[in-house]
């Protein structure tokens, strides 16, 4: 799990792939975290993204750093702690104008029964599961 956070963390963005009904949406995204032994990740309650995680919470993200690229197969589950709120906005203090503990619209993912497949042009892919 450290070995795709750090991946997550030095490529800056990722891509997250959810479900919209039959439809698959995906969108960057910039947050990742660990709290608690646990990958997380951000988003608002209020966007179409956290409303398509609650309905349905299996997703996928990608991320490439040039070389390597990891894909991340999980299922994304609430962390309803204040203190997951708070330690994933003081790791991204440029959301915080948009975001606060406590407020409502913050929502913390945990990626749970996850399978992390680095792969590249040069080398066998590799996978891990947490």
């Amino acid at each position: 799990m450290e070995e795709v956070y750090a991946f997550l963390k030095a490529c800056g963005t990722y891509y997250l792939a959810t479900l919209e009904g039959d439809q698959p949406r995906v969108r960057p995204f910039g947050t990742v975290d660990l709290y608690q032994g646990q990958l997380t990740i951000q988003t608002g309650r209020k966007k179409p993204v956290a409303q398509q995680l609650l309905a349905n919470p299996q997703v996928e993200l990608c991320a490439f750093d040039g070389e390597r690229w990891l894909r991340v197969a999980a299922k994304a589950v609430e962390v309803p702690e204040i203190e997951a709120q708070r330690h994933m906005l003081e790791a991204y203090p440029n959301l915080q104008n948009a975001y606060a503990p406590g407020d409502g619209n913050t929502m913390i993912f945990a990626l749970t029964q996850a399978t992390a497949t680095f792969s590249s042009f040069t080398a066998p892919s590799r996978t891990v599961t947490f």
